[in-house]
This record gives C-alpha cells, sequence and structure tokens, in this order.
C-alpha cells in the first residue's frame, strides 16, 4: 500500500538556467514505515523533489508535470491554506542546517509550542509541557535547561534533535530529512541517525532521507533512489544499489568514497618542523543564559603540543567542541591564545602583534569549511585572489598573472577572474578558496572542516587536489576534520582531540586500525556504513 505516490514529476528551473528542469520525469512510491534515500550530488534534484512534496519551491522554481499524491490528493493542486494544515501535521521536514532553520531570537520551547499553536493544538500550559516532553524523547540532556535555551546556546546535534522534536511533535506520517547529518561529527551522526530509526519504528511513519554519504545510506535505508541532474538514474533495494550498481554514475559515486585505510609510517622528520606548537591553551567565558546566573568557563584547549614537518599533513580529528577548530584558529591567529607558543619556521606568532605578526602570518593560511560564507560575495574572484598579494606590496599586473596561474592550478579557467563567488558550485568555491589560501605562498596551510559540506565526487576530487598541491609546492597541512574516512585519505599521522586535550597520537593506519584509548576507538565505532564496506571488500 503505497502512503506517496509520485508520477511524472517536472519542476521547472527560472529562464536563464543553466537546464530548463530541477528534476524531470520523477516517479516513486513510498510505503508506511519505510525509510527511502534520495542520494546524488549537489544539483541533482534531490532537495528540489522534496520541497516539492512540502509544497516549499523556492521562488521562480514551479512544478510544471505530473503528479504528488499523498492521502488521496495531489499536493501540487492544494490550496495555500490546504498545504498549511498539511505541513507539521501529516508531513514534516528536517532541514540541513538547523542554526539557519530555528530563529535565533527565540527560546527553544517557544519554536516547538509555536508548532502546536499554528494547528491550534493545546492550550499553552500544554504546549510547554508537550515541548518538554519531546526534548526527552529525542535524548536532549537537560531538557528543563535547553527548553529555556537559545539556538546558539546548543551544540549542533542538540539544536538537530530540537529540529526533530518540532518535526514530531504532530506524529506526522511522513519524515522527509534533507542532509540531516551532514556537519556533524561521527558519534553525533551515529546518535540521529538511532533516533530517526527508533522513532521510525515506535511511530511506524515513513522517512524519506536525502544524503549524499552512503555510508548512512549502509546503516539506515530499505530502498535507494539515484539522481543525476534531475532525473532518476537508479533505484532499488540498498543491498541491489550499493552492492551491485547498475549505472556508471551510481559506480562512480561509490568509487569515490574514501576507504578507512592510511599511511602506514610516518615521514621521516628528515629537518626541523615548519610548525611547533608548545603547551597551547584557550579558555573562553559566555554568558549563563540567565541574569542571575554565573559566567560559563570553557576550557577549549588544553595544554596542546605536536610539531609538523615539511610536507607532512596531520589530521586533527574528534568530536564537535573537541576543540580541534579552536587549535586552528589559535595557529592561524583568527583567535589569540592564552599561554603557549607557535613556532613558524623559528618564529613564535603566538603573542606578536601588528606589523609583526602581519609579516609573519602570511606563511600560514586557512581554508575554511564553508567558501560560500569566507568568500566576499560583491567581490570577482579576481579581487579575492589579489588584494592579499597586492596588500603585502606585490604589483597588481604580477598579482594577477599570479592569480591566474592558481585557477590553472586548481583546475579552473581564466575566465572565473570575472565572475562572482555565487556564479560557482560548491566545490568549484572551494577550489578558488583553496588558490585564496596560496596566493601569499604560505608554507603551512590549515583546512578547517574544508570537504565536510562537499559530495562525495567532488570531495574526492578536492582531496585528491590539496594531495597534488600538497606534493608539488612542498606544503605542510592541518587537515581538521570530523570525517575519519577522510582522514585516512590524505593524512600522514592523526592527533586526536577530546575535550581542548589530545588524548591520542600516531601514524594514520596505526590510530585508525590499533587505537590506544577507547574515545579514538568510539569515533571508529560510529563511522556509518561499515558492514557495507566490509561487504564490499569482499565482494571485490
Amino acid at each position: 500500500m503505497s502512503l506517496l505516490s509520485i508520477r511524472d514529476l517536472a519542476i521547472a528551473l527560472p529562464k536563464g538556467a543553466d537546464r530548463p528542469y530541477a528534476a524531470h520525469d520523477i516517479s516513486f512510491d513510498l510505503t508506511p514505515g519505510e525509510i527511502l534515500c534520495i542520494v546524488g550530488e549537489s544539483g541533482s534534484g534531490k532537495s528540489m523533489s522534496a520541497n516539492a512534496v512540502m509544497g516549499l519551491l523556492p521562488q521562480g522554481v514551479r512544478p510544471v508535470g505530473g503528479t504528488i499524491t499523498f492521502d488521496g490528493q495531489d499536493v501540487l493542486r492544494l490550496s495555500e491554506k490546504q498545504l498549511l494544515d498539511l505541513r507539521g501535521r501529516r508531513i514534516s521536514m528536517i532541514f540541513q542546517e538547523p542554526l539557519s532553520a530555528l530563529n535565533p531570537l527565540m527560546r527553544v520551547g517557544a519554536q516547538i509550542a509555536e508548532v502546536f499553536e499554528a494547528h491550534g493544538r493545546l492550550t499553552p500550559p500544554e504546549r510547554r509541557a508537550r515541548a518538554l516532553t519531546l526534548l526527552e524523547e529525542v535524548g536532549i540532556p537537560d531538557p528543563q535547561a535547553a527548553i529555556q535555551a537559545y539556538p546558539f546556546q546548543l551544540s549542533g546535534g542538540q539544536r538537530q534533535r530540537v529540529m526533530i522534536a518540532m518535526a514530531l511533535a504532530l506524529e506526522p506520517d511522513i519524515l522527509i530529512a534533507d542532509e540531516p547529518t551532514t556537519a556533524l561529527d561521527v558519534t553525533t551522526q551515529a546518535q540521529i541517525l538511532k533516533l530517526i530509526e527508533d522513532l521510525r519504528q515506535a511511530r511506524g511513519m515513513a522517512v524519506i532521507f536525502i544524503t549524499h554519504d552512503f555510508g548512512v545510506v549502509a546503516d539506515i535505508a530499505d530502498r535507494v533512489i539515484v539522481m543525476q541532474t534531475g532525473e532518476i538514474v537508479e533505484s532499488g533495494t540498498a543491498d541491489e544499489v550499493l552492492l551491485r550498481p547498475q549505472h556508471p554514475y551510481t559506480r562512480a559515486l561509490i568509487d569515490a568514497i574514501p576507504r578507512l585505510t592510511g599511511q602506514e609510517d610516518t615521514p621521516a622528520a628528515q629537518s626541523d618542523p615548519v610548525l611547533s606548537v608548545e603547551g597551547l591553551n584557550k579558555t573562553f567565558r559566555t554568558g549563563s543564559g540567565s541574569f542571575f546566573g554565573k559566567p560559563r568557563v570553557v576550557k577549549a584547549v588544553q595544554d596542546v603540543s605536536f610539531d609538523l614537518f615539511p610536507g607532512e599533513t596531520i589530521g586533527i580529528v574528534g568530536e564537535s567542541g573537541s576543540g580541534k577548530s579552536t587549535v586552528g584558529r589559535c595557529l592561524a591567529r583568527l583567535v589569540n591564545p592564552d599561554s603557549g607558543r607557535v613556532i613558524v619556521e623559528g618564529a613564535d606568532i603566538a603573542h606578536l602583534s601588528g606589523a609583526e605578526l602581519r609579516a609573519r602570518r602570511r606563511r600560514l593560511q586557512m581554508i575554511f569549511q564553508d567558501p560560500f560564507s569566507s568568500l566576499n560575495p560583491r567581490a570577482r574572484v579576481s579581487r579575492i585572489l589579489t588584494e592579499g598579494p597586492i596588500a603585502y606590496g606585490a604589483p597588481r599586473t604580477e598579482a594577477m598573472t599570479r592569480a591566474r596561474e592558481l585557477l590553472g592550478m586548481v583546475g579552473l579557467d581564466a575566465s572565473a577572474m570575472q565572475r562572482f563567488p555565487h556564479e560557482f558550485s560548491g566545490g568549484q568555491r572551494q577550489r578558488i578558496g583553496i588558490a585564496r589560501a596560496l596566493a601569499l605562498d604560505p608554507s603551512i596551510i590549515i583546512a578547517d572542516e574544508a570537504v565536510s559540506a562537499l559530495d562525495v565526487s567532488i570531495q574526492a576530487q578536492v582531496l585528491d587536489l590539496l594531495a597534488d598541491l600538497s606534493t608539488r609546492l612542498s606544503l605542510s597541512m592541518l587537515f581538521i576534520t570530523h570525517d575519519l574516512r577522510v582522514a585516512a585519505r590524505i593524512c600522514d599521522r592523526i592527533i586526536v582531540m577530546q575535550k581542548g586535550a589530545i588524548v591520542e597520537t600516531g601514524p594514520t593506519a596505526k590510530v585508525l586500525h590499533n587505537p590506544d584509548t577507547a574515545y579514538a576507538q568510539s569515533l571508529l565505532d560510529a563511522i556509518p556504513g561499515q558492514e557495507y564496506e566490509r561487504a564490499l571488500a569482499g565482494a571485490g
């Protein structure tokens, strides 16, 4: 029996887009209690298809053909009033980035209560009581405190749990989860996946799970749909699609998945380290969230020490809040450390300021997680790539020539110089971010979750690019990530951090296959899709 039936769905893009349709000839059924995973690269149409079910297509994007039948009604023919009644009550959605989906000015409890208010359910006291119960059901620690908190006061995993609580408030028949675990560390991701599976079994609801992570697909999917450029190219059971893919595109996606292997030996240190970190510490003091409460003290980095040698790539891994990104920001002096030494090519930059810091910092550059927010949206690529060298005294013509060389080095055409960041795909923007980091000829690159938001195929291209640049330019790199498979692909050594401190370090293969600490083992155990990877290896 079909709960949701989509037939020949076509979604048109605005005039001037690079193709006429976001999705075309989309047909599938969803049965009660089923988890259907939709996979594909950015621009494949998977999120657009899901948004059409909710009646939430962006302005200028519209359905132009087909039907979406739910409970005997064509969703595409419902009025806005009927859609408002459908959303949340019968079909709910979890969005990819809860920090932008949640109202930053409303407390968590009020936002959950608003779901009931919008549908005329319960009295105000009952809404609060139900919100508290939902927070408990989704595993929020200390629900009494969380219900009074603002979204920014919660961790990424906790915010995602709040989004799930809101989506489940009215006990819908269908839950649509659009990349809900992409930016989460492996242990939090595992918790969210288990939560969705437990709620599916307890409530009998169907789930449409949109993702580009085949490990997640292997762990939770009953059936899988693979989409490419707006069309379904393959569908079947999870085993059929993952272990016996038929379409070349599906096989290419699977081949791009990083495997949990690693370098056996650490490169011999034949010279002095290019970076030495000695006793680095950083403590943050934040408000308590209440007028009379005491400030909260967070020891983000505690006595961190390590060396990085020329041409070496060290991965820093750990859960959200482990301090790995704070270490990177302290090294780049985006955050000032409280104490410790950061010796870059023989000079301690930890406590320099002004002209002295400016002269030294060019040797250490950063690639950020989200190139869309870290690139100036009002600046053309030519300006983005030349303003750093020009600020350091390079003639404009020389800086422009170097910018064109860098674009070629990262696989982009020189014509990109005159375009703005929004005119590129996510993978292309990340390549521009890499080119910008290289513009000042650094000896050290800090890559902070530089591929976590990219599709597996684009991720593989960027990782290959970074590895190639590291070899060709003798770059040393700190690679900060929550994805141990990615660390396995690119890192010579791995540092494992927990609660601001280093708890384990060693060659990549040693840490990944024979860890010394229970914490490192817990990170490995939480990686999704390991049974599938073993089955794939056995089939090979």
